[in-house]
This record gives C-alpha cells, structure tokens and sequence, in this order.
C-alpha cells in the first residue's frame, strides 16, 4: 500500500456498513466477541453467518479471514473492490474475496471512534504463525498498555517513535496540534500513512522515515510515547522490525531514555513501554537509575518480571516457531530455544522486567525527583492521570511542614486485620481504591494521623493530638513522623 487515495472512499464506505467497534460487540454478542479477541473465530462465524449485511460482510471478511462471496463484498464495498485488490487490501477471484490485510474498528478511551489497518491477525483458530520480518504489527496487548500510560493533556507537539501502524500517532493526534511518527519499517510508514488519511488526520500526523530520533534531529516535542522493538534478545541479523531493535540486550530501551531528554521541551514527557534485564546479584532499580538523565524527573514501574526459560518460549511463540503454533521443526525450535538462552546466561540475566518508564522534564532547578516502584498488582486504567499527577504529588511532598492542612484522598480505605477479640489489629494497611492502588502498611500513629487528615487541623496540631492520646513526646513524633507523611503525599495518600 503506497498511496492514501483510496482512504476517503474505503472510509465512507467503512461509515455506511457502521463498522464501528460497538457495533461490531452488538451483533457477535458478548460470547463472540470474546473469543474472537483470543483469536477464535467460530463463534462469530455462528452469529455472522445467516446475515446479509454490510456490516456482517465486513466481519468475515476483515476479522474472521474468511473468503467472501464477491457480490457480498462489493456491496458492503462499492466500486472499490478491484482498487483495494490493485493496492494491496484484498485478493480478488471471480468469485470470492479475502483479505491480504486486517482492517478493524477500535474506539479509544476518549470516546473516538477509529479504524485501524495493519498486516492480518496471526494465529486464528490455531492456525500456524508466521510473520514476515517486515510485519506491520495492529492493534495489540502492548498498543492498548500504551495508549492507557500516555498522558492526554492538550499539547502542540508530540512524537509517537516507533510508530508501526500507526495506533499512537492516531491516539496523540486527539490532543496535539501536530504529531511525528518516526519508523524504519518501509511497509509500517505507508500504512500508518494510509491510517492517518482513513481517520481524516493525515492533516495533523506527519511519518517520517528513519531510526530512533534521527528523523527528529534538533526538534522538541511535549509528548513522546513510544512502545520501542524491546525483545530483549542476540543481535543475531535474523529479526522481526516491529519487536527487535538489532541491539543486544536492552540496549535499545537505554539509548531512548539517555536520549529522549534533548528531544524535550520544558514542562514535557517521554513515556516508554519496555522490557529490561535484570542481572545476577543486582537490583533492577540500581541499574536502571544508572540510565536516568540529570534533566528530568523519572517515574519507573516494574509491572511483571520473567525468568530467561519463560521469556524464551514467549516470543518465540509469538514469532510461529514453536512447533505447536507454527511450520517450523521440534529440531529447529530447540535450536533457536538453546541459542537464545545461552546468550542469556552468558549476559548473566537472572530475569527479564517489564513495566513502565515515564520522564518529566520539568524545568524544574535541584536534583531530580525519581521513584522507581515495583508494583505487579492490578490498577485502574487509563493509568495516565496517575502518571500525571505522581509529578504533582513529589513536588507537594517535597515542602510538606507541620503547617499544612492535608486530607485524605476519596477513595483510600483502611484495613486492619489481627486475632479475633484482641484489643489492637496485628497490621493496618492504607489503601487506595484508584490510580496505582497503592498499598502501605502503618503503624497507630500513622493511622491515627491519616484518620485525622480533613483539612481542619495543621499537621501539627494532629500530631500533638495523637502523641497526648498515646502519651508519646511531641517533638520526637515529629521527627519520626513528618518524613512518612511527605511520603505519604509523595504517593498520593495525602493531598493538600
């Protein structure tokens, strides 16, 4: 696909049949629908078949990949069957039609209704993966992770690195002015092209061809959300483009946050989704502070971790060379298998992290504030309005005093749990009901000043209140106490 020409006619067309995500759920039902999104097809096969319509049409044709009577098609796709055949969309026969590339609704977050083309869904109903080394990647698990991280306040510019289809570069062009999308793959830029020209937003989206950031050279952006090729893997020379960089290790991931700070204008966010390695007898946190520049503030969520064995058999899997999901040989899997982890241990990488990295150029003078927090446990999504208040949250931590007036946030409860009839609770926990959800264990006297936080009283007047109450020395709780409450609004528990 190299021209955007057809985009206006294939969207028209698209709008009449209501190819849209929600109608789309309606007419296969909750059941279907479902097993479609694990890559089953049957039972929507069973919900699509006695109907004629355009919209049905559209089902079989695109998510299903099924061939389609061609009279079916040409009505669901008036006049642009041979074109979209001529130009790569479909294959045409005298009698039936199929697809040659995936063309789905999706609906962001926000409320818009989009459509998104890419190369076509591996794998349906158990059929052998394979995937070219310049597959152009659609809709999936990591696109949606990262359309839920990125913040969504208005900007002028933003970079989507690593563009692929162009999913990002559709979701940032909601809310800027102008959107980059950068990509080496030459099948990606002219599909991400033909999407940007299919949502109407050619206009506001430019790709460009090139690495990383050399297609942005000197340029500042206030947004850079990238979901970079981060399998962490040998720069062997065989790879797939939408998922390995040709960097070993974790390489490519370190290069972008080393990088992205003279990519950013003050006030601007670089937000990663990425694999790294953990290594024997380190922490992960200590070497990923090692790559955090001076120029920004570093928000890091460790969400998931992986042994080297689990990882392996992952993306291999994903690339069809496991025998049970692709042509290839026990002999040859257990080959790539073996290369792969010896690579591994010779790297001595203990396990594999994934998760989150999010920097803040906050024109802000004084060192930088960092967290790097390891949090597996479910939050809610969009997780971005989290993310954007985090860097809130650690400049109010930073001039709490025994002055301020704090409250507790809504939504934080408070758990205890102990023996049944004793006087006191073993564990008290704080929690937070939204955002991150986080979680921290207190003692009575947090507790009590958590309990108290309405606004009415300073900080100090509570402390002076809860230390009569426990008979404890008012100048020494506010040495051990006043740097767990920055703590505490420093992770959102507390809010002035």
């Amino acid at each position: 696909m190299t021209s955007t020409d057809l985009a206006a006619p294939l969207r028209d067309a698209l709008d009449a049949a209501d190819f849209t995500y929600d109608a789309v759920a309606a007419l296969l039902g909750d059941d279907a629908h479902r097993a479609l999104s694990r890559n089953e097809t049957a039972p929507a096969r069973r919900r699509t078949g006695g109907d004629g319509s355009a919209l049905a049409t559209l089902i079989r044709l695109f998510l299903l990949q099924d061939a389609v009577e061609r009279e079916a098609v040409e009505a669901a796709l008036p006049g642009l069957v041979d074109r979209l055949g001529a130009a790569g969309v479909l294959l045409t026969g005298v009698g039936e039609v199929a697809a040659r590339l995936d063309c789905r609704p999706y609906a962001t977050a926000e409320g818009d209704d989009l459509w998104v083309v890419s190369d076509l869904t591996p794998g349906l109903d158990g059929a052998p993966t394979s995937v070219s080394s310049d597959y152009v990647l659609g809709i999936s698990q990591a696109s949606s992770s990262l359309a839920q991280l990125t913040l969504r306040d208005d900007v002028a510019t933003a970079l989507d690195l690593g563009t692929g289809c162009g999913v990002q570069a559709l979701h940032l062009a909601a809310h800027s002015d102008r959107v980059v999308g950068t990509d080496v793959n030459a099948r990606a830029l002219a599909i991400a092209r033909f999407n940007a020209a299919l949502n109407e937003l050619d206009d506001k989206i430019e790709i460009r061809d090139g690495s990383f950031f050399e297609p942005v050279a000197r340029q500042r952006f206030d947004l850079i959300a990238t979901n970079p090729p981060f399998v962490i893997s040998p720069a062997t020379g065989e790879r797939l483009v939408y998922r390995d960089s040709g960097l070993p290790g974790d390489r490519v991931v370190e290069h972008i946050v080393r990088t992205a700070p003279e990519h950013l204008n003050d006030g601007g966010w670089c937000q990663i989704l990425a694999n790294w390695v953990i290594e024997e007898g380190r922490g992960w946190d200590e070497r990923l502070a090692a790559w955090l520049p001076e120029e920004c503030d570093a928000f890091v969520v460790q969400r998931e971790i992986l042994d080297p064995a689990s990882y392996v058999e992952l993306w291999l899997k994903d690339s069809g060379h496991h025998p049970s999901t692709g042509a290839g040989s026990a002999a040859d899997y257990l080959r790539r298998y073996d290369t792969w982890l010896s690579w591994l241990t010779e790297q001595r990488v203990a396990g594999i992290g994934f998760g989150w990295i999010n920097l803040h150029r906050s024109g802000r003078a004084g060192a930088p504030r960092t967290e790097l927090l390891e949090w597996p446990y479910d939050v809610e999504q969009p997780i971005a309005p989290a993310i954007g208040a985090w860097a809130g949250q650690r400049a109010a931590a930073a001039e709490v005093t025994e002055a301020d007036r704090l409250r507790v946030r809504a939504d934080v409860v408070q758990e205890t749990q102990g023996p049944v009839g004793a006087e006191d609770p073993a564990t008290i926990v704080v929690r937070q009901q939204a955002g991150l959800r986080r979680a921290r264990q207190a003692d009575t006297v947090t507790a009590a000043v958590v309990g108290a936080c309405d606004g009415d009283l300073s900080v100090g007047q509570i402390l002076d209140a809860v230390g009569e109450l426990l008979e404890r020395d008012a100048a020494t709780l506010r040495e051990v106490y006043l740097p767990e409450i920055a703590d505490l609004v420093a992770e959102g528990f507390l809010q002035r």
